[in-house]
């Protein structure tokens, strides 16, 4: 049978006595013992646990214009619509970058208005220079159950009031003269016409009584909007829109920001900022639209001034997110929203923020890069 040596054992014994009687009279045998034969215990590590991002907000309510969450419920109000000036000597405006939707459209000589949309006017302040009203501004006001503020108008501008039954203010025609100003130093380098502002704090105040201030039941705007991009799409960072030999307008896709820088030329300049003077700001925009349509001079007019068509449906472009997608614009009649669908004929989602929509002429001649 298998034996471990005896002398092996013997000589081990020895070692075993010799280590103990090293030992010290500090400690028990058995603790130098056990530190001798176990090694050192390893300095305790802390685990940090990784950082959870936080989580988004989730609101109840969503901007019926941009679809931001909201915690409270605006979407039943009616939005303010305000007609401003787009004329070079009257530049800049005040209160564009506050709007969550601007419309442009051209008038009469090539020059443009834009009416800006506001669901909700509380802290916008000052706003200007208001102009006249056209009747196709007037038709999209009406698909939005807009209250449309405007300085006069053109004669079918006042037959759409008058026909259609549009809440309306007035500052040429109306008794509202407690509700604007004239600037003095716009009224020097500009002129009376393009010198006339009011104020988001004069309209809610003086808001005439007998308007309807909210939404009738059932009322709804149907534009649909998302975080995530849609698929398919074009990269771009450019879109050049011609009005006209007078206007061109310019969209530069900033990405650190995720919106549009927006400039424009006018009378044959060389392209400037659109910037609000009431922040010296350049207005920017999460979403450009171009929807083509009819474009065409009113017979028999003096002034040469326009018809656009706003409703029934024609082709059109959106920009969001650095892509652009071509779409289909439809509204079956005055008193609906524009639709915005895609090649499928679903709605096409818009990026969440602000819109700065383009109506043009069939034959406009817009370029991207």
């Amino acid at each position: 049978m298998n034996k471990r040596p005896w002398g092996i054992l013997f000589l081990t014994g020895l070692l075993v006595l010799s280590l103990s009687a090293c030992g010290g009279g500090g400690g028990s045998a058995s603790s130098e013992t056990g530190s001798a034969s176990e090694p050192p215990e390893e300095p305790a590590v802390s685990a940090i646990a990784p950082v959870e991002p936080e989580p988004e907000p989730v609101y109840p309510y969503a901007h019926p214009l941009t679809g931001e969450g909201m915690d409270t419920d605006i979407s039943g109000k009616r939005p303010i619509a305000v007609m401003f000036n787009n004329l070079k000597k009257a530049l800049p405006q005040v209160g564009v970058s506050n709007a969550d939707v601007l419309y442009e459209m051209v008038a009469e000589g090539g020059i443009t208005r834009i009416m800006g949309l506001y669901q909700d006017l509380e802290g916008v302040g000052d706003l200007g220079s208001i102009r006249s009203a056209r009747d196709y501004y007037v038709n999209l006001a009406l698909g939005h159950d807009a209250i449309y503020i405007h300085a006069g108008g053109s004669p079918q501008a006042y037959d759409a009031f008058d026909s259609w039954g549009v809440t309306h203010i007035d500052f040429v025609n109306g008794p509202y003269d407690k509700m604007y100003w004239r600037d003095p130093e716009r009224r020097k380098s500009a002129g009376l016409e393009h010198s006339l502002l009011t104020s988001s704090e004069l309209i809610l105040e003086q808001m005439p009584s007998r308007f309807r201030l909210d939404h009738e039941e059932g009322f709804a705007v149907p534009w649909t909007f998302s975080k995530e991009v849609p698929e398919g799409g074009e990269e771009v960072i450019r879109l050049t829109v011609p009005f006209s030999t007078y206007k061109t307008g310019y969209f530069t896709y900033d990405a650190s920001q995720s919106q549009y820088l927006i400039n424009q030329s006018l009378d044959g300049s060389d392209p400037i900022p659109y910037v609000d003077g009431a922040t010296e700001e350049r207005a920017a925009v999460r979403n450009v639209l171009v929807l083509y349509t009819d474009v065409s001079r009113v017979k028999g007019d003096d002034k040469g001034r326009m018809s656009v068509r706003t409703t029934g449906e024609g082709e059109g472009l959106l920009l969001r997110d650095g892509r652009l997608f071509e779409i289909t614009w439809q509204r079956d009649k005055r008193t609906d929203c524009l639709t915005f669908l895609d090649k499928t004929g679903h709605p096409v989602p818009l990026a969440i923020g602000r819109s700065y929509i383009n109506i043009v002429g069939t034959s406009a001649d817009v370029t991207w890069e």
